[in-house]
């Protein structure tokens, strides 16, 4: 495999991530009227057969 297919293809699956992660946050704040002013979010990365276990935290400013 080419470097820039494999680039293409992360970029792929990223894409695809932060498209239904979005979706599901919209969801959640919608359907479920949370309160507060920030909704704390966590995303745990990991590649089967790999020791890859990357966790991304953070907050979402709510309107």
């Amino acid at each position: 495999m080419s470097e820039e297919a494999f680039n293409m293809s992360i970029r792929k699956f990223l894409k695809e991530v932060g498209v239904t992660s979005q979706r599901k946050i919209e969801e959640t704040v919608r359907d479920r009227q949370i309160g507060g002013k920030n909704l704390k979010v966590r995303i745990t990365l990991t590649a089967e057969g790999t020791g890859l276990n990357h966790v991304v935290e953070g907050e979402i400013e709510l309107p």
